[in-house]
């Protein structure tokens, strides 16, 4: 598929994508969701990709949501386009393949939603993050939802409610991001970070993460039951038998890939 505001770029088993409306500090306009959508879906289904990046363009990772295409809609139309602005956040909840975002200077709105949306998050020193909606008015429902898992109520609601903008230190103490490396450290980071995940099982990496996510909608003890099913029929799989075997005899396991 040919795109205009996301690029799409493979190096061995990782794909990057890179939100590229750099004039508008990568604001999600429709075009731009509706591209990333596809670009996800793209990659998950692309059996050479292991791991995907999500990293801006210019100077700013992502600065929400392109507000110029609020006007003249109906509310029909609002909730259409507000359902593309959020379709990210279900897509790489369901996706099979580990997502990781690379991010720099300004993750706010529907940007900070997409940092943590992501499975893992890498940060510049320089990177900063919040939920400004409810400073001109608005308020950041769609990011409220990956917000909250990632730092839980007291934490979410402190930043919803005053669109305080936080910096990658602080983002860090909050559970938003993973690890934090000066900017020009972080291409360098980010690649070493997805080049682990690349050596690991495909089939223990795609079951785990499924079940992570499902178990996340789960009482406690149907969690549990889940986990242990899941865990059994992995135990059954040829990459659970070619990783213990590579482990008892000291070798590097060869992965089957089912």
């Amino acid at each position: 598929m040919q795109y205009e505001t996301v690029r799409v770029e493979r190096e061995g088993a990782v794909s990057t994508i890179t939100l590229n409306r750099p004039d508008k500090f990568n604001t999600f306009s429709t075009d731009l969701a509706r591209e990333l959508g596809c670009a996800l879906y793209e990659l998950d289904n692309d059996a050479g990709v292991r791991v995907v990046v999500i990293r801006g363009e210019g100077k700013h990772f992502c600065a929400g949501i392109d507000l110029t295409e609020m006007a003249g809609k109906s509310p029909v139309e609002l909730r259409e386009w507000i359902r593309d602005m959020d379709a990210h956040n279900l897509t790489i909840a369901r996706m099979t393949k580990p997502v990781i975002a690379s991010v720099h200077g300004a993750a706010v709105a529907n940007g900070l939603g997409l940092a943590c949306c992501c499975d893992l998050t890498v940060a510049s020193e320089d990177a900063k993050f919040g939920t400004t909606a409810i400073n001109v008015g608005l308020f950041c429902f769609g990011p409220s939802v990956p917000l909250a898992q990632c730092v839980g109520k007291k934490r979410a609601l402190e930043l919803l409610l005053t669109g305080e903008v936080i910096d990658s230190k602080k983002a860090l103490e909050y559970g938003i991001v993973n690890v934090v490396v000066p900017r020009e450290k972080l291409d360098e980071e980010t690649a070493s970070i997805a080049g682990e995940l690349v050596k690991k099982s495909p089939v223990a990496v795609r079951m785990g993460r499924a079940a992570f996510y499902a178990m996340a909608n789960m009482t406690y003890e149907e969690a549990l039951a889940y986990a242990g099913e899941s865990f059994a029929l992995l135990c059954s799989s040829g990459d659970a038998h070619e990783g213990v075997d590579a482990f008892l005899n000291k070798r590097d396991p060869k992965w089957k890939e089912r």
